[in-house]
């Protein structure tokens, strides 16, 4: 049983949901979602909102009923409020800039680095602050991670690519070996 999927998911009136034989179809004020359909799952709309029912007993009929209610919230929810990921720059002259719609990134190679968005994931730039958005929290999050591999924050000084809040393990850089005078 999942805890997810018996619930019924909430929709808000300025969102529509059009329940397709293969896909789910969610209209919001920022723009819309296509979600595929899982199987072994029945989906209604009621008058509490979307009901999610499995309609096998399987492991895997299991595993689809709680990740369908899962994906079916996150797209309600993103074409509602929409999401955000933040990722910081640490370094000296590291530095991020916009032209047009490619982010370029001078992050310590010999060569500024040019990363453009896909369609539907808006990049902007503050400082030394980058800002991912969007409707889809996996593209989101996807454009973010693939702009954080650009240049991983490194164990000794933490300089690179990190997301805001993110705790860098430090590593302790090489000891100071003595003098032979103390050795004695």
């Amino acid at each position: 049983m999942s805890k997810l999927g018996k619930k019924p998911i909430q929709v808000p009136a300025d969102v529509t949901v059009e329940i397709q034989e293969d896909k789910i179809l969610i209209k919001g004020k920022l723009g819309s979602l296509c979600i595929p359909r899982l199987p072994y799952l029945e989906i209604m709309s009621e008058v509490g909102g979307i009901v999610i029912r499995s309609s096998a007993d399987h492991a895997q009929a299991k595993a689809n009923w709680g990740t369908m209610a899962s994906l079916v919230k996150s797209a309600i929810l993103g074409v509602t409020q929409g999401f955000t990921k933040r990722l910081e720059i640490d370094g000296i002259g590291f530095r991020a800039t916009m032209e047009g719609e490619t982010l370029v990134l001078n992050v310590g190679f010999t060569h500024p680095i040019t990363y453009t968005a896909r369609p539907g994931i808006k990049i902007s730039v503050a400082k030394s602050l980058i800002t991912v958005s969007g409707i889809d929290k996996a593209l989101v999050g996807e454009t973010a991670a693939r702009i954080r591999k650009i240049k991983k924050p490194e164990p000794y000084k933490g300089k690179g690519i990190h997301y805001v809040g993110e705790m860098i393990r430090r590593k302790a850089g090489k000891k100071v070996a003595g003098t032979g005078a103390e050795a004695k």
